[in-house]
């Protein structure tokens, strides 16, 4: 019960159901108890106007005959319409209407309708004066009169017993539809990822809920503002600090030939490193504003092979620079649904990457493969891995595993994820070798199009 409360409490669909039906069963309880009440009571008078019209005939017809004539004239063979006709006088009454036993009615009963009791029943009597100045009272059983009644009443009812449910399932029909805006409303932004800020659509909403639309594309646009000066600061603030970082960067290539001491040449060695690391670094946060941008790009038909091609003539130099084997493993090509450059920078950076923690003398596999959910691009290394604990957590911005002391700016899987969620590819981190649980295998799965399938 006290989940139906917070239930009704938190849906406003619910709520809205639930009293609409709450003010049609209490419209429709009353309304029948004023019919059945109204029926009743008419069935009642109709049963009087029959000891009316009964009088009538007797006073009418001037019906004053022997009593075993009248015995045998008037007997009704319908119990449940009976009419029992007696002749009163001050002392007995005579029945007219068949039966053996007159009814126990005492002579002195007033003119008019009246309800008598005679024994163990009640009866509903009309004593009438006839023109032959007989006194005579007309009767019928009050229980058979309040069945008749009840049965004529029971029935008023019948339109309501059918009309309320059919009513309560309209009105939670259209209370749904009503709603229904909403719910499309939501299912549509929960399916957007965080880099679709473009507006709502407002035509076809209800004019009640359409200012709530208006705000919350207001605030997308604010968001969109704020995310793109971010952006904008990111990318500028990289391309300020690229041309002092090649400037040192050339000033210690010439001050690298010049003749010093070995323990100068050490920390010129060191100071190398650390430009390139800043350079890296710089390029990365490029990499990474360019692809969190708004705008999608075009997509075409991209080989992966021809991909893995261009990146590995870039990065073949850094894997025999730390003696590593790197190459394609399968021969088998396929073609995703992409924007070149994107997935040209998706792979750069997890084979950057495998090189990166991968040691020396180590290995580094590009494959690709294609089944029925799609094509997967996959990169397995020999490295030390990521622990399962970790793998959500390496696609944040900088964030790099504890213990790790290989250089690297913590970009990278970022990057990789920004770009998978724009082309609607799914990454996922294993083990390359799950028995000695080592080394990282990336699976990219661009899902299979719907003419592919």
């Amino acid at each position: 019960m006290d989940g139906f409360k917070k239930r009704l409490k938190d849906s406003l669909q619910l709520h809205l159901s639930f009293w609409l039906s709450f003010a049609i069963l209490g419209t429709a309880l009353v309304a029948g108890a004023f019919a059945f009440f109204s029926a009743f009571q008419e069935a009642h008078e109709l049963q009087d106007d029959v000891l009316r019209q009964v009088a009538a005939l007797f006073n009418q017809q001037q019906l004053n005959i022997a009593k075993e004539q009248a015995a045998d004239k008037l007997a009704d063979s319908d119990g449940d319409s009976r009419v029992f006709v007696q002749l009163l006088s001050r002392d007995s009454a005579t029945s007219l209407s068949g039966t053996t036993k007159a009814l126990a009615l005492p002579g002195t009963l007033h003119e008019g309708l009246q309800t008598v009791s005679a024994g163990d029943e009640s009866f509903r009597v009309l004593v009438k004066t006839l023109r032959s100045g007989q006194r005579a009272a007309f009767a019928q059983q009050t229980e058979v009169r309040d069945e008749i009644a009840r049965d004529s009443a029971l029935r008023t009812l019948m339109p309501f017993l059918i009309l309320v449910p059919i009513l309560l399932l309209m009105v939670a029909n259209l209370v749904r539809k009503m709603f229904k805006p909403i719910a499309t409303l939501s299912a549509e932004i929960d399916l957007r990822s965080e880099q679709e800020l473009h507006p709502l659509e407002t035509e076809r909403l209800p004019s009640e809920v359409r200012p709530f639309v208006v705000a919350i594309n207001r605030l997308l646009d604010r968001v969109s503002q704020s995310m793109d000066a971010q952006r904008r600061f990111v990318s500028d603030a990289a391309h300020e600090l690229r041309s002092p970082l090649t400037a040192l960067s050339l000033q210690a290539e010439r001050l690298a030939n010049a003749e010093m001491p070995d323990n100068a040449r050490e920390r010129l060695g060191a100071l190398r490193q650390g430009i390139e690391r800043g350079r890296t670094l710089l390029e990365q946060l490029l990499a990474l504003a360019r692809v969190q941008s708004a705008g999608v790009g075009s997509t075409t038909m991209v080989s992966v092979q021809q991909v893995y091609r261009r990146v590995l003539e870039d990065l073949i130099p850094l894997a025999e620079a730390k003696n590593i084997n790197i190459g394609v493993a399968s021969k088998a090509d396929a073609q995703v649904q992409a924007n070149e450059i994107d997935l040209i920078t998706m792979v750069k950076n997890l084979v950057d990457n495998a090189i990166r923690y991968t040691p020396g003398n180590g290995r580094v596999d590009l494959s690709v493969h294609v089944g029925g959910n799609g094509v997967i691009l996959q990169v397995d290394d020999s490295g030390p891995g990521i622990p399962p604990e970790e793998r959500n957590r390496v696609f944040d911005p900088f964030y790099r595993v504890l213990g790790n002391r290989d250089v690297g700016s913590g970009l990278g899987l970022s990057i990789v994820r920004t770009i998978a969620n724009r082309a609607g590819a799914e990454v996922k981190l294993m083990h390359s070798d799950e028995r000695t649980r080592s080394g990282l295998r990336v699976r990219v799965l661009f899902p299979a199009r719907a003419d592919q399938q």
